[in-house]
Formats: structure tokens, C-alpha cells, sequence
């Protein structure tokens, strides 16, 4: 096997990388109520003014338990360097790709709570796809209140090989047939334009220095991609915030979703949600992500409690 096609991650450096699996770290935050209202704000919503003791809407929690890595901890794509809690995975391009969460019923979080998160690498994975390699980490996070226990999450991160050197267009993913839901069945749409503001503003919100998000030279130069990368959780987010604009009061008890599709800021995008098939407890709903080719990017399934 030549240089060339020698994985960066065989056998050995998997070993080394696995060794991070059960390592644990724990973080204290407060829930403010200032990313409240600014998040509120990008996500062009008319709430009223969070007060203590008003409820986080799920996923929400994002904007807390940011990460502080001093700046000269930055590496190359905005992100800390590896080797810290996460394992030091070689391959360069990181993204969200997905996750799972849980609330516990009765105690959601709350503007003015005390919170503390733990975080534990649950495994580290390796496999080749049509893209190449591809190594995923999966960190399981609890958050708790001063009442106990009222989140559970499980986070999967997907590294991948950098892009070909011949540029964006052999780069970015290859085209699939869109599994179900088909476009436009929907129940309920909405339709979002990606732009540089509502980027940076999310990116702000979260503390997200990664450079995708932001940096038009370095991600279509250096990852190769076409345009600035929607971040996967605020897509996500936006899908959850559809079904609160939808159906109003409703309390979440279980969402999952998983990023099948980056989304570009090329051009306006789409989320869509529909209620679970006839026959299901009409707590279910289905959610989806549609790019303006009409390409599946996120899916997702939200039960209410």
C-alpha cells in the first residue's frame, strides 16, 4: 500500500483512540437569560421576555455549557486542538452528525437553574465510505438541575478525510436518491434563507469559532465545500422550533435526529414536519431538512410527552 492510499487511521491509531472511550468531564453553567432572548431573536420569533423560572425550549440547553478554549488553544478550522476531552482524531473535517435526547418529565430546565452537565466518550468507531474514512465519536451528556436529572443526550461527531486537492466539486458528497419523507409532503413549512447574518449569529450564540461557518476562503479552499456549512444543531433547531409554531404548548419527551446532508448558504433551504403515520399516538411527528435541490440534509422524529 503506497502513501497514498494508506488509511490515516489503521488499527493502531484506532487503539490509541479508543483509549479516550469512558473518560468523563463535568461543567457547571447558569441558565441566563440573555442567550435566551437572542436566540429568540435569530430565530425571528415574537416571545415575550424570559423572566426566572420560565422554561428553556428544548434544545435550547446549546447555549450553555459553551466551550473556553483560550485562543491560542485554536487549531487550524476555529475548533480547540485535539487531545483535550475529545479524542485526537487525524482526519480534518468535523461536523455534527446527529443525536438523541431525552427529557425527563417535570423537570424541565429553567431561566435562573443551576446546571451541571457530564459528559463521557461512550465509543469511537472507524469505517470506509464512498468518501472515504470516517471516524465517529459518541459522547453521552446528562444535565441536571437543582431538582435532579432533567436531560439526557447522546451527541454523535463524524470526522472525514480532507477534500481532494482538485477542488469543491469532487469534494462535497455525491448525490443519493432522498429517502422518505418525499418533498413537499409536509403538514407544515417553512422556508429559511441561510445568510452570512444568521450564520455568524448562531455561531456567536454558541460560542462556535469553527470556521465553516463563517469563512468563505477556508471552507471552500481548504474542507472544499461550496459555501459556508449551516450548523447541523441550528438546523435542527429550527425543525423543533416548526413544530412549536405548529402546535402550540407542546412539551417534548423524546427527539433524535441525524444529519444525512450538509446545507450550504447558496441558496434558501426548507424544514417541513408532518404527525406520524395514521394508527400512531398523535405524539409523534416527523421532521425533515429539504435543500433548494430538493435533496434530504437533516431528519428527525420528535415524541411529545
Amino acid at each position: 500500500m503506497n502513501d497514498t492510499t494508506r488509511p490515516l487511521v489503521d488499527s493502531d491509531a484506532l487503539a490509541r483512540l479508543q483509549a479516550w472511550q469512558g473518560r468523563s468531564e463535568t461543567l457547571a453553567d447558569d441558565i441566563t437569560a440573555a442567550p435566551v432572548r437572542a436566540l429568540s431573536a435569530t430565530l425571528d420569533r415574537d416571545d415575550a421576555p424570559p423572566v426566572p423560572g420560565t422554561p428553556l425550549p428544548a434544545l435550547w440547553h446549546w447555549l450553555y455549557f459553551l466551550p473556553h478554549a483560550r485562543q491560542s488553544e485554536i487549531g487550524e478550522d476555529g475548533h480547540a486542538r485535539r487531545g483535550g476531552f475529545l479524542p485526537p482524531v487525524p482526519l480534518p473535517r468535523r461536523m455534527w452528525a446527529g443525536g438523541r435526547l431525552a427529557w425527563e418529565p417535570g423537570n424541565p430546565l429553567r431561566v435562573g437553574d443551576r446546571v451541571e452537565r457530564t459528559s463521557t466518550i461512550a465509543s469511537v468507531t472507524h469505517k470506509a465510505g464512498r468518501t472515504g474514512e470516517l471516524v465517529f465519536v459518541l459522547v453521552r451528556h446528562e444535565v441536571r438541575n437543582e431538582r435532579g436529572l432533567a436531560l439526557t443526550e447522546e451527541h454523535d461527531i463524524v470526522y472525514r478525510a480532507a477534500a481532494p486537492r482538485s477542488g469543491a466539486a469532487e469534494a462535497g458528497p455525491p448525490p443519493t436518491p432522498a429517502p422518505i419523507p418525499l418533498p413537499g409532503d409536509g403538514a407544515f413549512s417553512r422556508d429559511i434563507v441561510p445568510d452570512d447574518v444568521l450564520l455568524f449569529r448562531y455561531s456567536a450564540l454558541t460560542f462556535n469559532g469553527h470556521r465553516i461557518h463563517y469563512d468563505r476562503r477556508y471552507v471552500t479552499q481548504v474542507e472544499g465545500y461550496p459555501g459556508l456549512i449551516v450548523h447541523g444543531p441550528l438546523i435542527a433547531t429550527l425543525l423543533l422550533d416548526l413544530l412549536r409554531r405548529n402546535v402550540p404548548g407542546a412539551q417534548l419527551a423524546r427527539f433524535e435526529f441525524r444529519a444525512v446532508r450538509p446545507t450550504f448558504d447558496t441558496a434558501p433551504f426548507r424544514v417541513h414536519g408532518k404527525p406520524a403515520e395514521a394508527g400512531a399516538d398523535g405524539k409523534t411527528f416527523s421532521l425533515w431538512g429539504e435543500d433548494a435541490d430538493g435533496w434530504l440534509t437533516m431528519q428527525a422524529t420528535a415524541v411529545l410527552a
